[in-house]
């Protein structure tokens, strides 16, 4: 689902009530591996995350999903953004963004990351070096953890940093799982020079049988990956204990993503390694379970 400025306005702009339950449904209607938005969450916040999200699925929607010129479309959602902090909020989603934005006082800066990883995506396809993918990353995951950070009331660089590598670390772990759903869309998110590194084609990501080289590729991306998350997880120990549970759950979600992909032996071509239902149920389970014992 692509988002139109037309989609639901009418009636929407003075009905701030309407604009999240907007927000909700649209989250909600998106796959993800992990809930967007879960039980473990204080209430209050769950408003305000799902305006967020909705912001960032609905960018990526017009990045990847939209019909005709995407670029012309991201330029226009850019100036709807920048609208949206003139206090122009026509739409549902805006509505909601700008009360949100408003309430915690987050800055255009993360937004208008999130919109130019998505002009990159019009024209980049592959990344020469890791150094390279980090930018992208820097563009892509990380803006989604800083406006996170704003909400939950953390504005510093500290807790900026810890959060960028966890962010990061998400990303790769997805990078790393859709490696095949990437290749069919033309993109290829391994490094070249990791790629030349451990003597892997580029051709050899567009196959569907994984050479024991490719799989020691996966495996030394996937080892930055968690190193990222080892990093990362030292925020957690400083947020709110209300709120340090759902971004552990996140945390172990990418960490899941990694288990996956170890136990099909770094085998991201014949299928695409998947989390159980009941592996994701666990995580947010032990996540509640930890938050009402006050850790």
């Amino acid at each position: 689902m692509v988002v139109t400025r037309d989609a639901g306005e009418a009636g929407t702009a003075g009905n701030l009530g309407s604009a999240y339950r907007w927000c909700r449904d649209y989250a909600r209607g998106h796959q993800e591996n992990f809930t967007v938005v879960s039980w473990v969450l204080p209430r209050e916040l769950r408003p305000h995350f799902f305006s967020l999200y909705s912001f960032c699925r609905a960018t990526d929607d017009i990045g990847d999903e939209a019909e005709g010129d995407r670029l012309a479309q991201l330029n226009d959602w850019e100036r709807e953004l920048l609208r949206c902090y003139e206090g122009v909020r026509e739409q549902p989603l805006f509505a909601a963004l700008g009360h949100t934005i408003d309430r915690y006082h987050i800055p255009p800066e993360p937004f208008l990351r999130l919109i130019e990883a998505n002009r990159m995506d019009q024209h980049k396809t592959r990344f020469a070096t890791y150094d390279e993918l980090l930018h992208y990353c820097e563009h892509s995951a990380t803006p989604v953890g800083r406006m996170v950070l704003y909400v939950l009331g953390y504005r510093d660089e500290r807790h900026q940093a810890l959060s960028d590598a966890t962010c990061i670390g998400l990303q790769l772990a997805n990078f790393w799982q859709d490696v095949t759903v990437d290749a069919a869309k033309g993109r290829v998110y391994l490094p070249a020079e990791d790629l030349a590194k451990y003597g892997v084609a580029e051709d050899d990501v567009f196959g569907q049988t994984a050479s024991p080289s490719f799989r020691r590729l996966i495996r030394f991306e996937v080892k930055r990956a968690q190193e990222l998350f080892r990093e990362g997880r030292q925020l957690e120990g400083m947020l709110d204990r209300r709120s340090r549970a759902d971004v552990r759950l996140f945390r172990l979600g990418g960490e899941a993503i990694l288990d996956a992909i170890t136990a099909a032996k770094y085998d991201v071509l014949s299928a695409r390694p998947r989390i159980e239902k009941r592996k994701k149920a666990w995580l947010a389970l032990s996540s509640g379970v930890r938050l009402k014992l006050g850790f």
